[in-house]
């Protein structure tokens, strides 16, 4: 397994993995098959990571991509110190420490960048995941009610943050 910071080259296997991971799961934020290519908005993630303005890792087996984290560093003057951070990891590689490989590399980017505080959103009931933020120093700042709609039923989302 491979864990490293996104190239250009990756952009359609980037798209396909996020793809694939929204019919895997329900605990992302597109239903499966809702999701539109945009390959203007996927470079401009990947330019944004590669200058440093943010974070783009991605996991990698037998030159597949299988996960990715983001992180979203805030534009105005007073959240730039926060940087906002998206997880995906596809099924069949969960459990293999992949998570833990790029909260590793989160903080080390984040400490270089000058961001103090790290947020995230996980659905209640997403207790690995949950686990796994708390493992790396997350914790539940407060609940966001009806947060999304999945299968006809709203669901709620913990707010977390790690503080650096």
């Amino acid at each position: 397994m491979i864990v490293r910071e996104i190239e250009y080259s990756d952009a359609a296997a980037f798209w396909q993995m996020q793809f694939q991971l929204d019919k895997e799961t329900s605990y992302m934020m597109y239903e499966p098959n809702e999701r539109v290519r945009n390959d203007n908005s996927i470079n401009n993630l990947i330019k944004n990571s590669i200058e440093g303005k943010a974070l783009l890792l991605v996991a990698e087996e037998d030159k597949q991509i299988v996960g990715f984290l983001s992180g979203q560093r805030g534009g105005p003057n007073r959240i730039k110190h926060t940087a906002y951070i998206v997880v995906g990891i596809r099924e069949a590689y969960r459990g293999q420490g992949i998570g833990s490989e790029f909260f590793k590399r989160l903080d080390l980017w984040a400490r270089a960048k000058n961001i103090t505080r790290l947020e995230l959103t996980v659905v209640c009931t997403n207790h690995i995941a949950k686990k796994l933020y708390e493992k790396n120093g997350f914790v539940i700042e407060g609940v966001k009610k009806k947060s999304m709609l999945v299968n006809g039923e709203f669901i709620d989302e913990f707010y977390m943050a790690k503080l650096l």
